[in-house]
């Protein structure tokens, strides 16, 4: 989960350098690459934020942790609007710097998350080390009897075996699964109609 964070962030800064040297190189597909590529890596961004963040979150904070995702797309948004009037930087000379900002929250996520742990269910269930899994744990919670996590995780892993994993078409014709299938389809469809945006 971290190393796949650490590449996406790499991506949304090579996208914001494309997006904010344009105007240099008088080049409107670079705008467009740039854009198709920011696009990408804030697609990449939203499961992978809310994979890691729950898997280090403890458990009576990770609903919490999960929500901070909204909160933090609302706030982007909302500085994103208000940087972009004409007093700020959506003038001529600037909007370059405003196309290439979305590079700077990437910057300090690609700068501060090496000294965060990888997430402990995946150091467990996926790398097998029990060791770093307990040496996360203590350095995410603090020192304390965390072995009730660590069974938690290691039931997991147990269910996890006994699971088939279904590729995306398989899951696609599974009748058992197209209701559940169809309401997150319409719930995506029409997030954009709940008035988030507005807010």
């Amino acid at each position: 989960r971290k190393k796949c964070l650490l590449c996406n962030n790499l991506l949304m800064i090579v996208a914001a350098s494309i997006m904010g040297c344009s105007k240099i190189a008088q080049s409107f597909e670079m705008i467009l690459i740039g854009r198709f590529m920011c696009g990408i890596s804030a697609g990449l961004c939203a499961p992978l934020h809310h994979q890691y963040i729950g898997e280090i979150s403890p458990r009576k904070l990770r609903g919490f942790a999960n929500s901070t995702s909204s909160f933090f797309w609302s706030l982007g948004k909302a500085i994103g609007q208000i940087s972009g009037q004409r007093e700020l930087l959506g003038r001529q000379s600037l909007w370059p710097m405003l196309m290439a900002s979305c590079g700077l929250p990437a910057l300090v996520q690609l700068v501060t998350l090496p000294f965060f742990p990888e997430s402990p269910p995946y150091l467990l269930m996926h790398k097998g080390d029990q060791e770093g899994c307990k040496k996360a744990i203590r350095q995410l919670w603090g020192e304390g009897h965390h072995q009730a996590e660590i069974d938690d995780i290691m039931k997991e892993k147990a269910t996890m075996k006994s699971t088939k994993i279904l590729s995306v078409l398989e899951l696609m014709k599974e009748p058992a699964f197209r209701w559940q299938l169809y309401m997150i389809v319409i719930l995506t469809a029409t997030v954009q109609l709940c008035g988030i945006n507005a807010v």
